[in-house]
């Protein structure tokens, strides 16, 4: 029997892909049936794609009213909000938890898996298992700040818990999370003010950070910022912090705190970790222990759906004796704000690289008076035309990117699309651009 703990993207995929192959797979879920799914059902990706949905229908309704097309943009519901998007959670959830049966694991719910060395607890049970996966996933990063604990301080697990929109909304932290849920809450009406320690977006694409902080107009950014302390008696009430101009003090009636994750590995023992407990694998996701194998964000960075997914099926096949090693270097990500602002590039030095705006068409079509058709970006190799990185700003913009990602793996060049026909009309302006910088290459190359 293999024994899988944690039933989030990386475990369940890897259990599928053992049943699958005929091994006897139990499968161990501590947060009950309406924990299978894990990070990315319950707190990350689902959560986020159902309320950036809402507020993008507000952003639409806001261009229709300047432009004069609709009279008034609509309130929301916030209460029933939550309430309708945990309903569709717990779908989605039995839809996972039958799929997960159908393949042929048994799932184990509500009792908690430990790892000692080679030996696995599910309960105060010790099964004999001849592989085991651990795939316990991640918690939100939380800082050692005075007053982390008032009440009106959330994190991305408890947001839900938020009954009334707040109006002065403080999210600490600079990096996607923090711009995802700035979005969101400033289309819904708060004032969001955003503390980031360093640089945000420091390490986006020059060209789609302009985009994320345009999308993000409304909201005040404040970078190079260090959050002191949240005060507030019974209730958050303010932060005081420090920032190049000294010490300040800003209202606040609630804090989310986006500072990151950090693995969720205490139950698990006798592995080597890394400093934040990330349990350490090669790239066969094999840990110090020959029998044990890790994926998903319990091994740390880059805490990614699509990758945790590919790390559970690189730890299944090797178990299986198929030979098989987690590849990290075309990894497609994204930004979901008033855009899917999507990208994809690698270290290539030298790279030549062209920007123009995106093309008009569905979802961008309205967006023309105010210059917000997002963006096309491409990176090649100038002397060979092989693409070395993308940036899509769009509707599409992450579909896009998943494309340009797996033909980037083949070494696609910038040539190989001179006879490619794109759908039309589309948002999608990283195809045409290939086609362009074809021919730049082309004249440069002959000249």
């Amino acid at each position: 029997m293999i024994v899988v703990l944690g039933g989030g993207p990386a475990g369940r995929i890897a259990s599928i892909r053992l049943a699958s192959a005929g091994k006897a797979v139990t499968l161990v879920e501590s947060g009950g049936l309406g924990g299978i799914g894990g990070q990315c059902l319950h707190f990350g990706c689902m959560p986020v794609c159902a309320l950036t949905e809402v507020a993008r229908t507000l952003d639409s309704a806001r261009t229709y009213q300047n432009l004069g097309i609709m009279d008034a943009v609509p309130p929301v519901n916030f209460p029933r909000l939550i309430t309708e998007m945990q309903a569709i959670q717990r779908k989605i959830a039995s839809v996972l938890d039958s799929e997960t049966k159908t393949a042929g694991v048994t799932i184990v719910y509500g009792k908690t898996g430990r790892l000692d060395g080679n030996r696995v607890f599910v309960g105060e049970e010790i099964p004999e298992a001849e592989a085991v996966i651990v795939a316990t996933g991640s918690r939100p990063n939380i800082p050692a700040l005075a007053g982390i604990d008032l009440p009106g301080v959330y994190t991305p697990h408890t947001l839900p818990g938020i009954t009334v929109l707040p109006k002065e909304f403080v999210i600490i932290g600079g990096s996607v999370m923090a711009a995802e849920f700035a979005y969101i809450f400033s289309r819904f009406g708060s004032h969001v003010t955003i503390l980031s320690r360093s640089g945000f977006l420091k390490t986006l694409d020059r060209h789609l950070r302009a985009v994320a902080i345009k999308e993000l107009s409304g909201v005040e950014i404040r970078e190079n910022t260090r959050v002191r302390m949240i005060r507030g008696p019974a209730q958050v009430t303010a932060i005081d912090y420090d920032d190049d101009g000294g010490a300040g003090t800003i209202d606040a009636d609630a804090v989310l705190v986006a500072a990151g994750l950090v693995p969720r590995s205490e139950q698990i023992t006798g592995v080597d970790k890394g400093a934040m407990g990330e349990i350490l694998v090669n790239d066969r996701m094999q840990t110090s222990v020959p029998s044990v194998y890790a994926c998903g964000d319990v091994i740390g960075p880059p805490y990614f759906t699509p990758v945790a997914r590919h790390e559970g099926l690189v730890a299944a096949d090797n178990i299986l004796g198929r030979e098989r090693r987690m590849d990290y270097t075309y990894i497609p990500r994204s930004i979901n704000l008033a855009h899917e602002l999507a990208y994809c590039t690698t270290d290539s030095p030298g790279s030549a690289s062209l920007a123009i705006p995106g093309p008009a068409g569905p979802g961008t079509f309205w967006s023309v008076p105010a210059g917000d058709t997002g963006l096309a970006k491409l990176m090649a190799d100038p002397v060979t035309g092989e693409i070395t990185g993308m940036c899509a700003a769009g509707p599409g913009g992450g579909l896009i990117a998943g494309y340009l990602s797996f033909l980037m793996q083949r070494h696609i060049t910038v040539h190989d699309f001179e006879t490619f026909i794109e759908v039309h009309p589309s948002t999608d302006g990283i195809y045409g651009l290939a086609k362009y910088a074809s021919e730049i290459l082309h004249k440069r190359n002959t000249t």
